[in-house]
């Protein structure tokens, strides 16, 4: 018998970390450069080092890109999201020349401000809980281990990658992963136990604007 708690937001467009979808393996497995992908500038991205740079950590911004086309809010190209994400110390640079981020707090002040957005923040949630909050008005954003685009093979680690839920039932949920290869790239249905082996247990949920508080 169907799960009647089950909601699942079909359209929600699926974008990857770089250009193009097809090139996600090629550069996170046999370390193809970004630019050779003839799309690369497609993000707004004008500068090849910038581009390499920062397409491998802006999964939170596509994801939020992903929602605000599927409700319809007018945004930047990713590119010019980054420079406003920066402003709002959503990444901060370290000395190292590493990155810390995406922040939670700082951008869920940021995105509230630019785009009427509700945003929960959890720093401490179990998936089921985090997933439960999916409803007709809202998506989430878990932090999980990008080990999951071989969700077969073990992985070392919980936490470093995000993605974007977008439906959930009983036993599971699906998402859109921005560094992920297909079939594990785009709506794709996991059952709980599998994404709770790379799941740092935080993430956040977005509510657009008008829909009711998350929770």
């Amino acid at each position: 018998m169907k799960d009647k708690t089950a909601i699942r937001h079909t359209g929600v467009p699926y974008y990857s970390q770089w250009g193009s979808p097809e090139w996600v393996q090629p550069i996170v497995e046999e370390d193809a450069d970004p630019c050779d992908d003839p799309a690369w500038q497609r993000s707004g991205f004008t500068e090849q080092a910038r581009y390499r740079f920062w397409a491998q950590r802006l999964c939170g911004l596509t994801c939020l890109e992903s929602a605000l086309d599927f409700w319809g809010i007018a945004h930047a190209p990713r590119a010019a999201l980054l420079d406003e994400a920066l402003r709002h110390e959503v990444y901060r640079m370290r000395e190292d020349g590493g990155v810390d981020g995406l922040i939670y707090r700082p951008f869920a002040s940021w995105t509230e401000q630019a785009f009427g957005l509700q945003v929960e923040v959890l720093p401490e949630a179990t998936l089921e809980e985090i997933a439960a909050r999916i409803d007709s008005e809202t998506l989430a954003i878990i932090s999980v281990s990008p080990e999951i685009r071989r969700p077969d093979a073990p992985n070392a680690q919980r936490g470093g990658h995000l993605i974007l839920l977008h439906g959930r039932d009983a036993d599971g949920v699906w998402f859109h992963n921005p560094s992920g290869i297909a079939p594990y790239q785009s709506d794709v249905y996991m059952p709980f136990s599998t994404v709770a082996r790379f799941y740092a247990g935080r993430g956040l949920t977005l509510t657009r604007p008008g829909g009711r508080p998350a929770g």
